[in-house]
């Protein structure tokens, strides 16, 4: 085709495009396409569908790309049959509608129930349907909260499917479960993972090889760690919380003096996790120069502080942050993080043999009390130690502000997280029993699920109590979703006496027996609807998969 005639043809095709977008009234087609019989409209359709077969056929093919390798096979067992109907279920209504805040009607809520079946599937080992795969990775790109139970559930084939969408990049960077591992003793195989594996395989191998041997992922995490990036050593650091042990102080004292701020302060973190370090004993040795006893009081024996009044480069260097958020001071600042970071051990010595309880019972002078407690919380997170725990919860009955040890309840949720799973429900129970139901959200929320019978009761009597009361319910709305997931759903028969309306209470808010209804209404399909969910995923022998196609 020579340039005029490529320049002609270019030509005529805008002049097409022009008449078919002003219309043929307001633009007459050029004349080498009107035709004699038919009329301007059809003689351009005629031209344009004739030009557009003539460009497409003038296309030079682009080169082949090439063909990716086949998805990796998937060993678990398939999801018995109505199991993988309830999914669909789940996934296809995760784009309805929110119906949080005031929600009306009886019908559960399949999105807040999806991250439970995915648990459960999970907990009997079986394999995503591929053709859900994609659904299953848009639901994890749009809930973070879903992620690692998803991806889990995904699998291998999860994994190589979110190479090819952008909008799946998440899933590269995250979650390991269902990935296929090399066998940890395999050094050569271990070895190219490490080198060659995306970020995930990497994060996961790792897991693996510590599981079977530590030193030996140590060995693969030190060999590598120069050329790291400091996001991805932060992320690699912080998989060393697990199975966390003396034999990872060296390479843990040696990241203290990593170029990376954030890579420095998880380092420092983890090693005051280990009461035997040598950080752990250099905190110990400044905390205590800090707090004391004081016998020279009236009152008798208090605790007396005498914050630091510097912030030196050994202590930078063991992770003590020198600038105080704004509002804070900087001596209270640097306490607060010393004590943190001492070993709680420290204190039996250092304040006259006592125990934990007898210690956080001790009056602290010039107005330090505040500041220590709330040290002391963060040191027993820290150290998951269930002593200290208990002694800075003090009693559930005791008024939330008056607690021994904190007033706050995110400290004391954080605190209950490091108490035994029974032990944490029942001391939920009787907080609820003594104070009802508007301060326990965020403690609720650390207790297992499903909740321990004690803890269900105590939950269902307080909503009880709240209905025959008249209360405004959309204020329990949160208390009641958490409900709707987390009560056993043997409680549902015992719920429905619930369901009823109930008469209308002298200075009760207008309408809310209806609305009270309808919310119980809810947690008893709810619960019936995640009973019949576990007997789908546990109900049928698993089907094993097909020997070539997985399906």
């Amino acid at each position: 085709m020579t340039s005029t005639t490529s320049t002609s043809g270019a030509a005529l095709w805008e002049e097409l495009v022009t008449s078919a977008l002003l219309g043929t009234d307001r633009r007459t087609p050029p004349g080498a396409v009107l035709t004699s019989g038919k009329d301007a409209p059809a003689a351009l359709l005629d031209a344009a569908a004739l030009h557009t077969v003539r460009r497409r056929a003038g296309l030079m093919p682009a080169p082949a790309a090439a063909r990716p390798e086949p998805a990796p096979h998937d060993t678990r067992p398939q999801l018995p049959a109505p199991a993988r109907r309830r999914l669909g279920l789940l996934l296809a209504d995760r784009s309805a509608p929110s119906h949080a805040g005031g929600r009306r009607g009886t019908a559960p809520d399949l999105t807040e129930l999806l991250p439970q079946w995915l648990a459960t599937a999970n907990e009997h080992g079986y394999q995503a349907p591929p053709s859900v795969l994609p659904a299953l990775l848009d639901a994890a790109r749009a809930r973070t909260d879903l992620r690692p139970q998803a991806l889990a559930f995904a699998g291998p084939r999860g994994l190589w499917l979110a190479r090819f969408n952008p909008e799946w990049k998440f899933a590269l960077r995250g979650g390991s479960g269902g990935l296929v591992l090399p066998d940890p003793a395999d050094a050569e195989a271990v070895q190219r993972l490490w080198e060659e594996g995306l970020f995930a395989e990497r994060v996961a191998l790792l897991a693996s090889v510590r599981a079977h041997d530590a030193g030996a992922a140590l060995a693969l995490l030190t060999a590598t760690w120069a050329t790291e990036r400091a996001e991805d050593r932060l992320m690699f650091l912080d998989s060393l919380r697990t199975g966390l042990s003396d034999a990872d102080e060296p390479f843990l004292e040696q990241a203290l003096s990593d170029r990376s701020r954030n890579v420095r302060a998880t380092a420092a973190e983890l090693l005051s996790a280990l009461p035997h370090s040598a950080l752990a004993g250099r905190m110990a040795t400044r905390a205590a120069s800090c707090v004391g006893l004081d016998r020279s009081g009236d009152g008798g024996t208090a605790i007396a502080v005498e914050a630091p009044h510097e912030c030196d480069t050994g202590m930078q260097r063991d992770g003590v942050v020198p600038n105080p958020p704004s509002g804070r001071g900087e001596r209270s600042w640097w306490l607060g993080q010393l004590v943190e970071a001492a070993p709680l051990s420290t204190w039996a010595g250092r304040l006259g043999g006592r125990t934990a309880r007898e210690t956080v019972a001790l009056p602290v002078a010039d107005e330090w009390g505040q500041e220590l407690h709330a040290a002391w919380c963060r040191a027993a997170v820290r150290q998951r130690d269930a002593e200290w725990s208990r002694a800075l919860l003090g009693a559930p009955s005791s008024p939330p502000e008056t607690g021994p040890g904190t007033s706050s309840l995110a400290e004391r949720a954080k605190l209950l997280g490091t108490l035994p799973e029974p032990e944490r429900a029942v001391w939920v129970a009787e907080f609820i029993a003594a104070h009802g139901l508007s301060e326990a959200f965020q403690l609720l929320g650390v207790c297992a699920v499903p909740w321990a019978e004690p803890l269900g009761r105590a939950v269902v009597d307080a909503l009880d109590i709240a209905r025959d009361a008249g209360s405004y319910p959309w204020s329990f709305s949160g208390v009641m979703g958490l409900a709707e997931r987390c009560l056993d759903p043997a409680e549902a028969s015992r719920l429905e006496l619930l369901t009823a309306t109930p008469d209308e209470v002298e200075g009760g808010s207008p309408g809310a027996g209806g609305y009270w209804s309808e919310a119980f209404q809810r947690l008893v399909s709810t619960l019936r609807l995640r009973a019949t969910m576990r007997v789908e995923l546990g109900g049928a022998s698993p089907t094993p998969p097909h020997p070539e196609t997985g399906d």
